[in-house]
């Protein structure tokens, strides 16, 4: 990795760690695990989107990190479906960050130094109150970030399942998804709707093609 190459870093930790015992919160890594697999199958034959695996730390905080930033929105959504398909009162936190890589090899995200880790770094640091995903850019990424956010609080378990699976940038059909969670394709249906995932969908695209 070049020095000068541009990668999107997001940094997280759970919500209300404190009170999870040790195997909750062995769990909901495995659902971050889970969810970085997802992740790497998202460009089949292309560049891989990541080149690590969630790297944990301090107990309940966790770092990725990915070589194509212009899904850094979607694949923050993606870590927030995994933990809050765990249960409604799951959640992690997540700055989004993107910038320069700043080192040759990253082999240990939690030792990165690069301007992208510290800026991501420093945005979970300074988050306050309810906000439980903030974009280190501002500007109109962190207001489509912010408003995304307050769309995902609202999720439940089943809302945020079936997120999971239709954030495939490829589209899984209904169909699809409904054989893979063993619900109805109504259920389904009425699961996005009601997780307002058609206007998440629509404003990521937007936002990948002015990226990309």
């Amino acid at each position: 990795m070049r020095r000068d190459t541009q990668i999107a870093v997001l940094t997280g930790d759970l919500v209300g760690s404190s009170e999870l015992d040790a195997s909750t919160i062995k769990d909901i890594f495995r659902a971050l695990g889970r969810a970085s697999g997802e992740q790497a199958n998202w460009q089949e034959g292309g560049a891989t989107l990541t080149r690590h695996r969630v790297a944990q730390h301090r107990g309940d905080g966790w770092q990725r990190y990915l070589v194509q930033p212009e899904y850094a929105l979607r694949a923050a959504l993606l870590f927030r479906a995994a933990v809050r398909s765990k249960g409604r009162h799951f959640d992690t936190r997540i700055a989004i960050a993107i910038g320069d890589a700043g080192e040759e090899n990253i082999t240990d995200p939690n030792k990165a130094t690069g301007p992208a880790f510290v800026a991501s770094g420093r945005a979970l640091d300074a988050m306050r109150g309810d906000v439980r995903m903030v974009h280190a850019s501002g500007g109109a990424l962190g207001a489509a970030t912010r408003l995304a956010d307050q769309i995902c609080q609202g999720w439940t378990a089943a809302q945020a399942t079936a997120v999971f699976h239709a954030l495939h940038p490829a589209r899984s059909t209904r169909e699809e998804i409904a054989k893979r969670i063993g619900k109805s394709r109504q259920a389904v249906d009425q699961a996005l709707a009601a997780a307002g995932f058609r206007a998440l969908d629509d404003a990521l695209e937007m936002i990948e093609a002015a990226e990309a």
